[in-house]
């Protein structure tokens, strides 16, 4: 396990210095098969190929998730992400107004499951590079 490389780049990710698709290589280079990210609990758990896991508590304040799951707004956060239009401070704000409490993140799986505080759910396949 990279412990400094993950941690880096965790902290990357939420001070919006790096894109989605840079967070994504950096991870896979450190051996991050998955990811979880826990709003309510505020961190974020990384799952390594060989079997370990680390967890780094998260710096930005995810404020109040919403109690109805909006999936159009998350659609749309996602969307602008993607277009790097936002970075992960704002997609964090809009996400947690749109009722996601938590999302896993399935880096050699290419897709990310959000979810709501109901156990609704918003499967996103990765963009075609």
């Amino acid at each position: 396990m990279n412990k400094q490389r993950i941690q880096e780049a965790a902290l990357a990710t939420q001070q919006g210095t790096m894109t989605f698709p840079q967070v994504v290589q950096r991870l896979l280079v450190a051996g991050v098969e998955s990811y979880l990210v826990d709003f309510a609990a505020a961190q974020k758990t990384h799952y390594l190929a060989d079997g370990t896991t680390l967890t780094v508590p998260m710096i930005l304040e995810p404020g109040p998730i919403a109690e109805e799951f909006d999936e159009a707004a998350l659609v749309a956060a996602i969307r602008d992400a993607q277009a790097d239009t936002v970075r992960y401070p704002e997609f964090v704000k809009r996400s947690t107004a749109a009722g996601v409490i938590g999302y896993w993140a399935f880096l050699t799986g290419r897709r990310v499951i959000y979810f709501g505080r109901k156990g609704q759910q918003h499967i996103e396949e990765f963009p075609k590079t």
